[in-house]
């Protein structure tokens, strides 16, 4: 995803995708949407900027990335509990309690920032390359892997020393990844319709994968039990994957203008957050199994989002909105960000 650079009317418009290519519909969803509501706003303040957000479970605090800092919020409570400040275009951001630091971006600075968990003071940065944007954390090795979208590659970075090890040439725009836990990371190529598989050891891409129903692949989260990936599309699709050979087994309808995917393992519910203003919930019935079940309303632009997997929360981040053109149906086009109003949202499945 990019970062959102507020500076004017113009230029605080948040840039979310509306692309609609026609593709052969899915099966109708035979039963409304699980229960899920709007249970708290927490205004962060601040910039007007946003992009992914990261919740850890241990400490149950949500590291949001705000445009110049990474917000961290209380998940319980949505007490503002730090800010990691001084940064300058965060995108991703992830937290490691048993190393005690966590780990966001800086585009401007084409870096990786280590952090301090504790002091929630920036303590190194990491060259990468031009674009920085989404990242993750791999316990399997504890790797950091860096997508730099222009840059086409991958900046690898030991987290026990904070050195980079290698900058992974992936042949097209990476979006976002993630880790199986067991050696392997997958990450969408969001150019190239196709989803790359890295050896998280060898530092070297093992498989290639054509996702040709997907375009633009953006979100992606994975089942690590049944081995299935969850990719979401900017033409209303999500692609469901096998990771260990690459099959498509399942392709779904989603909501407009995605940008994250999750997986909740407790619930077996996949979920697509959508620019438009909605979430997209998915029930999976097996591993080639997986009934649509429509969309609950959230609020238009909240389309990166976390999980907490106990209690099935799920995090969203936005802003208040002027309505500049009501007929427009590209939404960057539609609104405009009210300075100083971003939120995280508490959405909440009822009991």
């Amino acid at each position: 995803m990019r970062y959102h650079r507020p500076a004017s009317a113009v230029a605080i418009l948040v840039s979310v995708l509306g692309v609609s290519t026609a593709l052969p519909a899915a099966p109708a969803a035979p039963s409304a949407a699980p229960s899920y509501k709007i249970t708290k706003s927490v205004p962060l303040g601040g910039a007007d900027g946003w992009d992914y957000l990261y919740f850890e479970p241990h400490s149950h605090r949500v590291y949001v990335s705000h445009s110049t800092e990474i917000t961290v919020v209380d998940g319980h409570s949505g007490d503002i509990v730090g800010r990691v400040q001084g940064l300058s275009g965060v995108n991703g951001v992830t937290a490691i309690p048993e190393l005690g630091k966590g780990y966001t971006d800086s585009r401007a600075r084409k870096a990786a920032v280590a952090f301090d968990l504790n002091s929630f003071t920036a303590t190194k940065d990491i060259p990468a390359d031009v674009d920085t944007d989404g990242l993750i954390y791999d316990p399997a090795t504890r790797r950091i892997f860096l997508m730099n979208g222009d840059g086409m590659d991958a900046t690898v970075i030991d987290a026990t020393n904070d050195q980079a090890l290698a900058n992974i040439p992936l042949q097209g725009k990476p979006e976002y990844l993630v880790s199986d836990n067991a050696g392997h990371v997958y990450i969408n190529i969001t150019d190239k319709r196709e989803i790359v598989r890295l050896d998280a050891r060898a530092l070297k891409i093992d498989a290639r994968w054509p996702i040709p129903q997907c375009e633009g692949p953006h979100g992606l989260a994975m089942d690590r039990q049944s081995h299935r990936l969850f990719a979401s599309c900017v033409n209303k699709q999500l692609v469901v994957v096998d990771a260990r050979n690459g099959k498509v087994v399942a392709t779904l309808p989603i909501g407009r203008g995605t940008d994250a995917a999750a997986f909740d393992p407790k619930r077996k519910l996949v979920f697509s957050s959508n620019g438009e203003g909605t979430l997209s919930i998915i029930s999976e019935q097996g591993p080639d199994k997986f009934v649509s079940m429509g969309e609950v309303q959230t609020k238009p632009f909240a389309r990166t989002m976390a999980l907490d997997p106990e209690s099935g929360r799920i995090y969203l981040v936005t802003a208040e909105l002027d309505e500049l053109n009501p007929q427009a149906e590209n939404l960057r086009q539609r609104y405009a960000i009210r300075r100083g109003t971003v939120q995280l949202l508490f959405l909440d499945p009822s009991s």
